[in-house]
C-alpha cells in the first residue's frame, strides 16, 4: 500500500523526508528580508545535548490525510514589523514548498523567538 507521502513514478517510489522539508522551509524563510535567521526549539535542543547529532529546530508534521503541518521558530532583525516578516516568510515557505515536493500544506506555524540587531 502506497502512503499519501509517496508518489510512483516511471521507476518506482518517490518519498520525501521531513529533513528535506525543512531544509526547504528553512532555505526560503532565511531568504525573506527582516529574517536574521532560524531558532531553536527545545525538543531539538534537548536531543542535540544528548547525542550530538544535528537536529532541524524546524519541526514538520503530517496529519492521517498526509497534509504538513510546518513549525518555523524564527529571529526576526530589530526595526522590521514582525506580523509581515512573518506572513512574507510563510508566504515564501509554502511556495517554495509547493513548488519543490507538490505535498499538500496544511499550516506553516511561525514561531517568533528573539528580535536581534544586525
Amino acid at each position: 500500500m502506497m502512503h499519501k507521502e509517496e508518489s510512483r513514478a516511471e521507476f518506482g517510489l518517490i518519498r520525501i523526508h521531513n529533513n528535506v522539508i525543512a531544509s526547504v522551509s528553512s532555505i526560503a524563510a532565511c531568504e525573506i528580508e527582516g529574517v536574521k535567521g532560524i531558532g531553536k526549539n527545545l525538543k531539538a535542543g534537548i536531543l542535540g545535548l544528548l547525542d550530538r547529532t544535528n537536529h532541524p529546530s524546524i519541526m514538520v508534521g503530517r496529519d492521517k490525510n498526509a497534509e504538513l503541518t510546518v513549525q518555523i521558530p524564527l529571529i526576526v532583525k530589530y526595526g522590521f514589523n514582525i506580523p509581515e516578516v512573518a506572513a512574507r516568510v510563510q508566504a515564501n515557505v509554502r511556495q517554495a514548498l509547493d513548488k519543490m515536493t507538490g505535498l499538500n500544506i496544511k499550516d506553516i506555524n511561525i514561531d517568533i523567538q528573539k528580535i536581534e540587531k544586525e
